[in-house]
């Protein structure tokens, strides 16, 4: 084999390296470019997946944060409306014990009113001997109807005539101009058993108490049914 063959063998095997090398070279280059493909693919889904599951959190944040302002705004509006039945079932306390103050202006009805809500207190204490409070103006109508009175408890009660004093110390009288706010009695009578233990208040403003207490839910059902 002369140089010439030799040069010309050599180069075929220098073109099948090269051909096998650029073929090799290609397809390293074509599994370098899926594998990163695949890898590009995968963090695009991850990223989206994460920006989805970001996305999911803050619309829950937004419905609980909505819920939650409409619950406010529903309490709200619940605790106006209770306010507002609250001011005006006060506002119907507050004009019945207006009322209260015009019974002591019949003087014979009021003395009537006296002489039964003492008979009553009787009935309540069954006591021999009580102490009767009452407001300053009111001791001369006291005054004038308290015997009928022990005798219509002494009958209904089948007792002797009660020991009846009437206290020197008086129920505030009723309110006014300079004190509206301050303590006052529309009438009616205190009575309390000689220790002091046992006390029936039969003044107007304490029957309309309890009235207003005993029908406050009838009132209720009345007005907001």
């Amino acid at each position: 084999m002369n140089d010439a063959d030799v040069s010309k063998q050599i180069q075929q095997m220098v073109r099948f390296i090269r051909q096998e090398a650029e073929e090799k070279a290609n397809e390293i280059s074509v599994s370098a470019e899926e594998e990163f493909n695949i890898e590009k693919l995968q963090l695009v889904e991850a990223e989206k997946k994460k920006i989805k599951q970001e996305y999911e959190r803050k619309e829950k944040q937004v419905e609980i944060r909505k819920k939650i302002e409409y619950s406010m705004q529903l309490n709200a509006s619940r605790i106006k409306v209770l306010q507002a039945q609250d001011d005006l079932v006060n506002s119907m306390k507050e004009t019945a014990a207006k009322e209260l103050l015009h019974v002591s202006h019949n003087h014979h009805a009021y003395k009537h009113l006296l002489k039964e809500l003492i008979v009553q207190s009787l009935l309540r204490l069954m006591e021999p001997a009580v102490l009767l409070r009452c407001r300053k103006e009111d001791v001369e109508h006291v005054e004038s109807i308290l015997q009928s009175a022990k005798e219509e408890y002494a009958e209904k009660a089948n007792v002797h005539h009660p020991d009846i004093l009437i206290d020197n110390i008086y129920l505030p009288s009723a309110p006014s101009h300079h004190n509206p706010h301050g303590l006052h009695c529309s009438g009616g009578v205190v009575l309390a058993s000689r220790d002091g233990k046992i006390v029936c208040e039969n003044t107007l403003d304490a029957r309309l108490e309890v009235v207003f207490r005993k029908k406050l839910p009838e009132i209720r059902k009345r007005l907001f049914a």
